[in-house]
């Protein structure tokens, strides 16, 4: 049987068992299927060696296509302490993102801890992390006085309030994208804002496109003054039925098409893009006006989904805290439109005489998928604690990358007016 036709039968035994009342992660794990069906055999070990995670029909999940092992990544990388970070990790789900991110792998972190709401989630990530202990929950995980720094990998609508509660139990915190999610996000942000102003600890939302080869070499040059004032610059996050894809449903604690990810809102995901500018610049997103159009997806359509939307792609123009202007695409129908991309452009040409190369990282850490983004956003936010400097993402640009996207939509629900963005800065 060649590979369609094997994946249109287990895609039809799926179906079938959970119209039984199985839940699809526990399908999997029980026909002993699980690194057959997502491709993530071997993610523990050595980095860099795992294959690209699948969804549940199969497909390589964007961002996974290519694990950009750069050779002379660890070339001239030299250790900031011999102390260990003790982490614990929240969040297995479709994409393995807790064990993704070479946490494991670190010489200066100590996974003391994972937890996942499935109990057989949560037993497969802490054997891939090499978790001693596990939690029936990351609020329970936080309650660990043991726990130093928590990764948040859980489903986007928990990271602000799971973020909130960590910080609060005086631990510092990594959060998967975006930092607020949806109907609350404007009143999540103030919340989140003051937790990590009064704490004192690190936070960092880990913003793939920052650590982009290009984009970062965009960074380096603006930090050294080669481009001046950013003129122009766009960001585009295109990926074709991401409202469709399986997804953590809180309803009934399993992973199905009625998740979270359902009729998802396209910029109330927006980072990806958003980091064109505020990545580069350390600047600010302060105005929008943003238009969207219907998706031809059926979840977009009969009015009932759970985010009450009907976009399936949203482009925004916003005016920039330098006098700039910039372009903001994300895209969930477009056909033949793929991928985390932008351009940037100053007032000066590109200075080809400023290295523009990503930092060094530990030996033992890969590059890992999203162009190469996975090692350097750990490494990043293990040396800000470290270092006690701050994290590349800190909560100030998450805060702006994320409701830069909350308030575009509400202004695609106005027709184009153009609306403020609220404002963060530490």
């Amino acid at each position: 049987m060649n590979s369609e036709g094997r994946n249109e039968e287990s895609k039809s035994l799926i179906e079938n068992l959970e119209r039984a009342g199985m839940s699809r992660r526990g399908i999997l794990q029980g026909v002993g299927g699980a690194s057959a069906f997502l491709g993530m055999a071997g993610l523990a070990g050595q980095a860099g060696a795992q294959d690209a995670p699948k969804d549940v029909d199969g497909k390589v999940i964007p961002g996974f296509e290519e694990h950009q092992g750069d050779p002379n990544a660890a070339k001239g990388w030299q250790p900031v302490s011999d102390r260990k970070v003790r982490v614990g990790i929240a969040g297995y789900g479709l994409c393995q993102f807790g064990a993704a991110f070479f946490y494991q792998n670190h010489p200066n972190v100590e996974v003391v801890a994972a937890t996942d709401l499935d109990p057989q989630r949560c037993a497969g990530l802490a054997r891939a992390v090499g978790a001693k202990k596990t939690y029936p929950s990351c609020e329970e995980m936080i309650k660990d006085k043991s726990v130093e720094a928590i990764y948040i990998a859980t489903d986007a609508p928990s990271h602000a309030r799971l973020a909130i509660m960590a910080l609060k139990r005086g631990k510092h915190v990594c959060s998967a994208v975006p930092a607020v999610f949806g109907f609350e996000a404007e009143d999540e942000a103030e919340k989140l804002f003051n937790a990590v102003k009064k704490s004192g600890m690190k936070y960092m939302m880990n913003e793939t496109s920052t650590f982009h080869a290009e984009l970062y070499a965009k960074r380096m040059q603006y930090q050294a003054g080669a481009l001046g004032k950013i003129i122009y610059s766009e960001g585009e996050y295109y990926h074709d039925s991401v409202g469709t894809l399986g997804s953590y449903n809180p309803k009934n604690g399993r992973i199905d098409r009625f998740g979270w990810r359902r009729a998802l809102v396209p910029m109330w995901y927006p980072t990806h893009a958003t980091a064109y500018y505020v990545s580069v610049t350390g600047g600010r997103l302060t105005e929008v006006s943003g238009l969207g159009t219907a998706s031809l997806y059926a979840e977009y359509q009969d009015g009932k989904n759970a985010h009450r939307n009907a976009f399936g792609t949203e482009v925004a123009m916003f005016k920039t805290s330098e006098g700039g202007m910039s372009r903001m695409a994300v895209s969930w129908d477009m056909k033949n439109a793929h991928g985390e991309q932008g351009r940037v452009y100053g007032q000066k040409p590109h200075d080809k005489n400023i290295k523009g190369d990503r930092p060094a990282l530990p030996p033992s850490v890969g590059a890992g998928g999203h162009g190469g983004s996975h090692g350097q956003l750990t490494n990043n936010f293990i040396e800000s604690i470290l270092l006690d400097k701050k994290p590349i993402v800190d909560v100030s640009e998450a805060l702006n990358m994320t409701l830069a996207g909350v308030i575009a939509h509400k202004s695609a629900l106005k027709d184009g007016e153009w609306l403020k963005i609220p404002q963060y800065a530490i």
